[in-house]
């Protein structure tokens, strides 16, 4: 028997912790067959549900699959809109919420371009690309934090570099009283690339720091995050992340290989982590 007087447990009295997800559900394209919406949208609900996502950044959801997911995700709303039109045309990087726990103060979308605040491709880039962020308050901790959430761009390597640039201006531009900061995503890009580097290097006010490398428990699960719906996966492949920064703390980080009899939920494995916001350890 546990002794009456023993202290509580720190972690559990003081914090609420946040489980925030990136995952690349995969846009619904009938030429995937076996593997298209329709045969995995409930293993992505699944997936998002038993791991308890508090908050997720998806990407290449288009909006018959926003629709979808609005169904099979009663307790959560999302914000975000369609890339191609800033409306419902294109796909979305839109960030899910549970509605009883977050309030959305602000939000919005802009593109990674020359012109951000218009629907535009940008440098080198093959198609649109956006940034979705929604400034919450947190009720369970009274907390005010941001989450932007991306989809970078998949073969222009100066795309890629220019919105790694942007990202980080945007995110210095909007937050001078230095609120913590959650940013997912697929970047397309690997830990070792320039467009990684200018997100995590340098000063501490303005660098953001990658999840799995501050996460207390060591990181679970394999190292790439991109499966082709099907074993192994692509060795090494890891170009989805969780990047934090300004008093979030990192409790835990998975890469979530979670199957069915051998399919997955996407053809990118969703990345979890449990961290507290407002509060470093």
């Amino acid at each position: 028997m546990i002794p009456s007087n023993s202290p509580p447990s720190v972690a559990h009295e003081q914090h609420h912790p946040v489980r925030v997800m990136s995952f690349n559900i995969r846009l619904n394209t009938s030429s995937d067959g076996y593997n298209s919406w329709p045969h995995r949208k409930q293993m992505v609900q699944s997936t998002i549900l038993f791991h308890r996502a508090d908050l997720v950044g998806v990407q290449e959801a288009l909006h018959d699959q926003m629709e979808d997911l609005a169904k099979l995700l009663p307790d959560y709303d999302f914000v975000g809109v369609g890339r191609s039109d800033g409306l419902t045309d294109g796909e979305y990087s839109a960030i899910w919420f549970r509605r009883n726990r977050f309030q959305v103060l602000q939000s919005n979308t802009f593109w990674l371009s020359e012109s951000p605040e218009i629907p535009t491709t940008g440098w080198d880039a093959s198609l649109p690309r956006i940034v979705t962020w929604v400034k919450f308050h947190d009720s369970y901790t009274n907390q005010v934090f941001f989450h932007f959430n991306t989809h970078l761009d998949h073969r222009g390597e100066i795309a890629r570099v220019k919105s790694a640039e942007l990202i980080r201006s945007k995110i210095e531009q909007m937050n001078p009283e230095y609120l913590p900061v959650l940013l997912t995503g697929d970047f397309n890009t690997s830990p070792t690339s320039n467009p990684y580097r200018i997100l995590t290097e340098g000063d501490e006010s303005v660098s953001m720091s990658d999840a799995k490398s501050l996460s207390i428990q060591p990181p679970h699960g394999p190292e790439g995050t991109v499966s082709k719906f099907q074993f192994p996966g692509i060795p090494g492949s890891r170009i989805d992340y969780i990047f934090v920064k300004h008093k979030v703390s990192v409790l835990s980080y998975a890469t979530l290989s979670d199957s069915w009899s051998g399919r997955f939920p996407s053809d990118h494995l969703p990345v979890i982590a449990e961290v507290n916001i407002g509060a470093v350890s």
